[in-house]
């Protein structure tokens, strides 16, 4: 699939584009978590314009916090058994990656889930992304990220899945709690960070981690409590997609790639792990790209940042143990090391996961 992505950030997207929706195919699998979906309006929001075309679908709500390959197989099952001709995943991150890994197994006559992560092949059924949350910017990235039990961890499968289709609107923020849209927005921020302070980095993604960045910094004080308008809503979800998009140019580096034991082996949620060890990865970076993202995102130094996220996200330091088990994981994936603009060796990852 390429990459020519039809995206729509807007008050009321999904029922804008029904038609575009429905075009996708004659039935559909909704895929989503337990209940959010069907609080923030969004699950209603999509049968509704779906049954405006006389479309049919089936709903799969099975998807967890952190979606493992084993749900993802039995959704594909489920939409194979369903005759599903396309795939509309509603919901955050979990729910539109499961989606997008759903849509590529479900294609396929073989349901093995090592077909995940073999081989090059980025066909899928046709596939819609209605993101609720305002961090992952999985609605424009061809990434999907799933838990491998047997690891220990989670992962990337091997195939580029970028969706036809991304209604982005801001309203599904309104019933979601601060915690959340704390941890879903520190997630956006460190995506736009980390692919600024990337090796694979070029005047694009740095064009756009521009105009993500102060747009992020525009929205910075309703994480410390302001109350949010529709407009400053739509902008939280207009930063997450332009962090999407960045990250879709360079990739994650090593904070994300510290993260996932704390996510998998702890239960600290996506954004608030990955977010502990940003402070240290721009310490460890040119002091000139330091001054780059302070000033960009309004801090005067990085040890004002590092309270700033304590003060919000909480101080606890996670223990040694896991943060060794984050670093050895680390260490074997030298891809991921590779795009630290700087000597990612063990002892600068102590540095990063032990920065306080």
């Amino acid at each position: 699939m390429n990459e020519n992505i039809t995206v729509y950030s807007e008050r009321e997207a999904v029922r804008n584009h029904a038609d575009e929706l429905a075009a996708l195919g004659k039935k559909a699998m909704i895929v989503t978590g337990g209940s959010s979906s069907r609080n923030n309006g969004s699950l209603d929001d999509v049968i509704s314009a779906l049954s405006s075309h006389g479309t049919e679908y089936v709903i799969f709500d099975g998807v967890e916090e952190n979606p493992s390959v084993e749900t993802v197989v039995t959704a594909a099952v489920a939409a194979r058994e369903n005759n599903a001709g396309f795939i509309i995943g509603v919901g955050g991150g979990s729910a539109l990656d499961a989606a997008k890994a759903i849509a590529f197994l479900a294609e396929k006559e073989n349901t093995d889930h090592k077909l995940l992560y073999s081989g090059n092949d980025d066909s899928r059924l046709p596939l819609a992304l209605v993101p609720t949350t305002c961090g992952t910017g999985s609605e424009v990235t061809p990434v999907s990220v799933l838990t491998v039990s047997q690891l220990g961890t989670k992962k990337s499968v091997s195939h580029r899945l970028f969706p036809d289709l991304a209604l982005i609107d801001g309203k599904y923020l309104k019933t979601a709690p601060l915690t959340l849209i704390r941890n879903t927005s520190l997630d956006a921020l460190t995506h736009l960070i980390e692919s600024r302070l990337n090796t694979k980095a070029d005047n694009e993604s740095r064009r756009i981690v521009d105009e993500g960045l102060q747009m992020w910094r525009s929205t910075r004080e309703v994480l410390e409590g302001k109350p949010a308008d529709d407009e400053m809503l739509q902008t939280m979800m207009k930063a997450s997609t332009i962090a999407g998009r960045a990250i879709a140019l360079t990739s994650t580096t090593l904070p994300h790639g510290l993260s996932y034991p704390l996510t998998i082996r702890r239960n600290i949620p996506h954004g608030k792990a990955v977010g502990y060890f940003i402070a240290g990865y721009i310490a460890e970076c040119e002091k000139s790209e330091q001054r780059y993202v302070l000033d960009r995102t309004g801090f005067s130094d990085i040890n004002e940042l590092q309270a700033w996220y304590k003060e919000l996200y909480g101080a606890e330091k996670a223990d040694g143990g896991i943060l060794n088990d984050a670093i050895e994981l680390l260490w074997l994936n030298k891809p991921k090391l590779k795009t630290a603009p700087f000597n990612a060796d063990l002892d600068a990852l102590r540095r990063i996961a032990e920065y306080t």
